[in-house]
């Protein structure tokens, strides 16, 4: 579809239409995609779908979380209706943060204060979008790194003006400490591949 995002196609999932659009990472690319969306379809339902880093320590890679909360600081707890799917699959209060949560010890912390399963970027303008709108939200995200895993760069310093993930930034941080860096960014590219694959097998199967 010829939309201002980064990515909208229209597709049919188990006997409905959907729309799938994507838009970059954090709540203001995000509440972007739903606006745009809103502008072109009529709504029966919102899904925020994608990565997660785990702060549940029995949470592993390319396991699948389907939020019954969604947690947002500064705000309040709003429970929310899960996807069915025969899969197997992990349940649990989703945290949505406006940024990278990048290290062992934050994740550990978040883990303490909120006692989320798991945390993400976007949920938290899908679900607000949601909720002005008075139609059904679900949250359905697949593990790329556990709790006791440490990305090998900030990439909060690596966004862009918008809020994207700069590439040429990356690359630049990584080649500062390239023997440490490029094995680490290799492993979660391919953590990452996975992951997006068995996201990708639960949806097919699931039904809203």
């Amino acid at each position: 579809m010829d939309w201002p995002l980064d990515f909208a196609r229209g597709a049919w999932l188990n006997g409905r239409a959907v729309v799938l659009v994507a838009n970059g990472p954090g709540p203001k690319l995000a509440g972007q995609a739903a606006d745009t969306l809103k502008e072109h379809q009529e709504l029966e339902a919102l899904a925020s779908i994608g990565f997660c880093g785990a702060l549940d320590p029995a949470l592993k890679p390319c396991d699948i979380l389907v939020a019954h909360a969604l947690s947002v600081p500064r705000s309040h707890s709003c429970e929310r209706l899960p996807g069915i799917s025969q899969r197997p699959h992990h349940t649990g209060t989703l945290l949505s943060l406006d940024h990278v949560v990048s290290t062992a010890a934050e994740k550990s912390e978040l883990r303490r204060q909120t006692n989320a399963s798991a945390v993400e970027m976007e949920a938290a303008a899908i679900a607000a979008r949601a909720q002005e709108w008075q139609i059904p939200f679900y949250a359905l995200k697949v593990v790329t790194d556990t709790a006791s895993e440490s990305f090998p760069l900030d990439f909060n310093r690596l966004r862009d003006s918008s809020g994207r993930f700069s590439r040429t930034r990356i690359l630049a941080a990584a080649l500062r400490r390239p023997a440490a860096s490029f094995p680490a960014l290799l492993k979660l590219n391919q953590r990452c591949n996975a992951a997006s694959k068995a996201l990708g097998d639960f949806i097919a199967d699931t039904r809203f």
